[in-house]
């Protein structure tokens, strides 16, 4: 099993590419396919047999419907989602195969209504990593106000948010190692890292929104609280 972070920094966002036994899962692509090609012909010698979407993307373009088509590989999002292409819409706690290791869905919404978290199972069965997407960053979590037509208010969403990391991912191990989908500097988040990588542990200890004493009501006063106003191509983008 190999894991591969894929960092823009002109975007701090981060995609990913994970094999095992000549089988690929790509996260998050750019809009760019040929890296993600090469990688999986060149370097890794594999076949890309999923495009894992962790929520729709208001931020950037992503690649996932042209690199479809390239490779024919299943495009994957979390549950509520609802595409307009052809793509699997998973269900909370579906697992899927790849390779000798297994990609587990967890629904985490609150950042959007479909917002959901990779947890990637080694071959032994163990619990390796989480691909948080704009759920969890490092030392921050998703805004709640970009889900510009969800129609719900941005402490609904928050409360939602709340909720999703208190019972799907603060119950999992420490040493969990988290890739979030953006690093500091992106909108999407006030108060990221300029890490990319991180222990789930540490950020249980680290992260502000993580507090263990912290009521539902304190952390959408505090995640609300600060925000710069919504970038105008977020709502032209969903």
């Amino acid at each position: 099993m190999r894991v591969e972070q894929i960092y823009s920094g002109y975007l701090a966002e981060a995609s990913y590419l994970i094999e095992s036994a000549g089988e690929i899962a790509i996260i998050d692509p750019l809009r760019e396919s040929e890296p993600y090609l090469h990688r999986a012909a060149e370097v890794y010698r594999g076949k890309i047999k999923y495009i894992f979407e962790t929520h729709f993307h208001p931020d950037f373009v992503s690649g996932h419907l042209d690199l479809a088509q390239k490779t024919g590989a299943t495009i994957v999002y979390g549950p509520t989602a609802q595409p307009e292409f052809s793509a699997y819409v998973a269900q909370d706690n579906e697992l899927f195969r790849l390779g000798d290791v297994q990609i587990k869905v967890l629904h985490t919404p609150g950042h959007t209504l479909e917002s959901s978290t990779f947890l990637l199972i080694d071959k032994n069965g163990e619990d390796y990593a989480i691909f948080t997407g704009d759920t969890l960053f490092l030392g921050d979590v998703g805004r709640p106000d970009l889900a510009v037509k969800s129609n719900l208010s941005q402490e609904t969403l928050a409360g939602m948010l709340f909720d999703s990391l208190r019972k799907k991912i603060l119950p999992l191990h420490d040493k969990l190692i988290v890739y979030p989908g953006h690093g500091q500097s992106s909108a999407c988040g006030k108060n990221m890292s300029q890490d990319t990588v991180d222990t789930l542990g540490s950020q249980k200890r680290n992260n502000y929104a993580l507090r263990p004493d912290m009521s539902q009501s304190e952390f959408v006063a505090e995640i609300t609280a600060g925000l710069l106003p919504t970038p105008q191509y977020v709502p032209q983008n969903q």
